[in-house]
């Protein structure tokens, strides 16, 4: 048999890792002949732009070099199929392709818009009577995923976002004067991103002073009068604060938006900064993290990685034993020791929905989180990895 993968959605630093465990399970089990890997996302398989892997991933050492590679060394879509009684003939090329290439399992290592295609294409393959089985790989540094403990690519981000927030301590405390900067992190309604900037405390840091989440309701008056309280205190306010939070009396929206209808956002950052400016007065900043902490690798968590490869492997097993429709998913065990298992559930629980972060975890005021967040993220960022070099810079795996 042979199978194939592909990638879609948002870069992160351990969705290549997620290939790998694809591509070494598929070299483990003496059933599976070749790997193909489809170019850019579903979009691969409709278009019949297919590479053999092992062709071009050919030792193990080009096997480490590529699992700690950031980005989708595959490329990416975010096209959303269509529903098969408005274009039938979309479905019809993608079995073909897999009839063509004798493929029998089908990896789609992405998030929930990915898991959508995951739905769908299994149950078009059910319906024809297709025995390809279809299974889902999650990935996403918002972490949003519903029915899974966490989401491969988010501890490498969030131990990013944590490693250049406390940069920025450093940066914003040289001088006597007052100051405040406001960091923006990505999280369009989910703020799991934002709020793993509290990991520092294991550090002895007390910033970020403030931790703004799109979960609760904002309100400007709070804020500024939040921002005086710390300034009280603190000679360099740093507040951290998820691109998805409102400001109703502010204009931070594009009103663009992708095959999915989701918004793109930016500008929470700079209206915070100007509030700040107007009534306040002090010296202020605000930094925007935008796409470099997607995939950030030079600092990747190990655990992150590890993971990734984990559940990338774990999908296989599963569709060797049969399954289809499914979604691999964590399942934490306990937090000290950490202990995770990989399990399967229904693409159907984790397509386009979101998983916001817990209400009980956001403090009273709602501008800080809460120790349970605390010990929730930090075995996630744990480790190092030992990131090839040339030349003093990280190397990368590419496709030629």
């Amino acid at each position: 048999m042979n199978i194939a993968v592909a990638q879609s959605g948002g870069p992160t630093c351990a969705i290549n890792a997620s290939l790998i465990g694809v591509f070494r399970q598929a070299l483990r089990t003496p059933a599976i002949d070749a790997v193909f890997g489809s170019i850019n996302g579903i979009e691969g398989i409709i278009k019949d732009e297919l590479i053999d892997l092992k062709l071009v991933i050919k030792t193990n050492e080009d096997m480490e070099l590529l699992r700690q590679t950031p980005s989708t060394v595959l490329g990416s879509c975010r096209y959303k199929l269509p529903r098969t009684e408005e274009d039938s003939a979309v479905y019809e090329k993608i079995l073909a392709c897999f009839e063509r290439h004798r493929i029998e399992a089908f990896f789609y290592i992405g998030g929930n818009d990915s898991m959508d295609t995951v739905v769908k294409l299994s149950a078009y393959l059910k319906e024809k009577g297709s025995s390809v089985k279809v299974i889902g790989i999650p990935k996403t540094i918002d972490n949003d995923l519903p029915v899974t403990d966490h989401t491969p690519g988010f501890g490498s981000a969030a131990k990013y976002v944590a490693a250049t927030v406390q940069e920025i301590i450093r940066d914003s405390s040289v001088y006597s004067i007052q100051s405040v900067t406001i960091v923006e992190i990505m999280g369009r309604h989910a703020g799991w991103l934002t709020a793993s900037a509290c990991v520092l405390r294991a550090n002895d840091e007390l910033a970020p002073h403030l931790i703004y989440l799109p979960e609760k309701k904002f309100s400007v008056e709070q804020f500024v009068e939040d921002v005086r309280a710390m300034m009280a205190k603190h000679k360099a306010v740093v507040v951290a604060v998820s691109e998805g939070v409102e400001i109703p009396e502010e204009n931070c929206r594009s009103g663009v938006v992708d095959n999915f209808g989701h918004e793109y956002l930016s500008g929470v950052g700079k209206a915070l900064e100007n509030i700040v400016r107007r009534e306040i007065g002090c010296k202020v900043r605000s930094i925007e993290l935008n796409v470099m902490q997607r995939c950030s690798s030079h600092i990747c968590s190990k655990t992150d990685i590890d993971e990734a490869e984990l559940i990338g492997a774990k999908g296989v097993e599963a569709a060797l034993a049969g399954e289809t429709g499914k979604t691999m998913v964590f399942k934490r065990l306990s937090d000290i020791p950490y202990v995770v298992k990989v399990e399967s559930a229904p693409a159907e629980l984790v397509a386009n929905k979101e998983k916001f972060f817990p209400p009980e975890w956001i403090n009273d005021q709602g501008n800080d989180v809460t120790e349970a967040a605390f010990r929730y993220f930090l075995p996630l960022i744990q480790g190092e990895v030992n990131i090839a070099m040339r030349n003093g810079m990280p190397l990368h795996f590419k496709l030629r």
